[in-house]
């Protein structure tokens, strides 16, 4: 027999998905049948799958203890780095700028030193964050950059705030704003570029097409404005309007204007001799503008954060940043057709 009380980063959740995530050696059909036979009871009465639990609420289990076994603790975030740029803080939530090159999860190829677990031994040093009294919670990302793409990112210290803020981010409730560097001169001043994205898991890559193709394309929409323009290059800021897998970069590349230093959506024969082999991109500024209640985070409501400088953006106003060739414009008026072909959905391509 094993009694837990529930916690207030436990609460609300439905028993099943607490009673998974607190004992990941429970079958879930052994676990299923006990709650059906009242061997699991909240407060002592029988109680549901479905049922949303309450702070305070204590759960007893009548199981073999094999079955309640928990793993002894091995904080695999202690083997990440400390280097955390914190751009702001508080009881709920923080806001960091993520570097190029460093990842935000775990992949099949990186494990020890990514941005979330950088978080959790932030936090664990601090006392803010006790893996040993939490039966399920972990702080944990609201947004993803890719690891070459540098700026903030939040993270949710509670679960409460995790559960507000993903849903702020759902119905785009926080308004993401980047910098980016691009190949030549945009059309337009300003504009609001729409199509449809469509992702290919296998080649880690997506394809825009200004038509809807199959089942798996989705709108996107991306604003941009030219901040500064000259020496074979544009400085945007972008609004993000819909957030989808490498949105900035295919979609600019798809018109023609891929980023600096962009081999993926782009060419490596445009970006040679400029310094850059990861593509100028920076997630520089996040509004909160909330049109719902976001209850413990209403405080947030019209707040702004932004980063005080982005390096290349820096670098390109002084002049320290520009395409080398003089056949610049040339070659990227003869690859402007090749990207945006290439960035088109291909029937072929995706089937492979």
């Amino acid at each position: 027999m094993k009694q837990i009380t529930v916690g207030k980063n436990d609460a609300g959740q439905r028993l099943d998905k607490f009673l998974t995530k607190a004992f990941r050696q429970l079958p879930t059909s052994l676990m299923y049948r006990a709650i059906r036979r009242k061997d699991i009871k909240l407060n002592g009465k029988r109680c549901e799958i479905s049922t949303r639990l309450a702070e305070g609420d204590v759960l007893t289990l009548y199981l073999p203890d094999d079955a309640l076994e928990t793993a002894p603790p091995v904080y695999e975030f202690m083997n990440a780095s400390r280097k955390l740029e914190v751009v702001y803080e508080d009881e709920h939530l923080l806001l960091l700028n993520k570097p190029v090159g460093l990842l935000v999860h775990p992949d099949d190829r990186e494990f020890g030193d990514t941005l979330i677990f950088r978080v959790q031994r932030y936090l664990y040093e601090k006392g803010e964050y006790r893996p040993d009294e939490e039966n399920s919670f972990t702080p944990a990302l609201v947004n993803r950059i890719d690891r070459n793409t540098e700026g903030i990112v939040i993270a949710a210290k509670t679960a409460v705030a995790l559960r507000i803020l993903n849903e702020r981010l759902k119905n785009r409730e926080i308004q993401k704003y980047y910098l980016c560097l691009v190949h030549g001169t945009m059309p337009k001043q300003e504009d609001t570029l729409t199509g449809y994205l469509e992702k290919n898991a296998d080649q880690n890559r997506v394809y825009i097409s200004d038509k809807q193709g199959g089942d798996g394309a989705r709108t996107i929409a991306t604003r941009y404005r030219v901040l500064e323009a000259h020496d074979g290059l544009s400085l945007l800021e972008i609004h993000l309007l819909t957030g989808r897998t490498h949105q900035i970069r295919a979609h600019l590349a798809s018109i023609g204007h891929p980023l600096l230093g962009d081999g993926k959506y782009g060419t490596n024969a445009i970006n040679k001799g400029t310094g850059f082999t990861h593509q100028a991109l920076c997630s520089y500024r996040l509004k909160f503008a909330f049109s719902t209640p976001a209850e413990e985070l209403q405080y947030l409501d019209k707040r702004e954060f932004s980063l005080k400088s982005v390096g290349f953006a820096e670098d390109f106003r002084a002049g320290r940043i520009r395409v080398p060739s003089a056949n610049a414009d040339k070659l990227l008026s003869k690859n402007g057709k090749i990207f945006a072909k290439s960035a088109k959905i291909n029937e072929k391509t995706r089937k492979k």
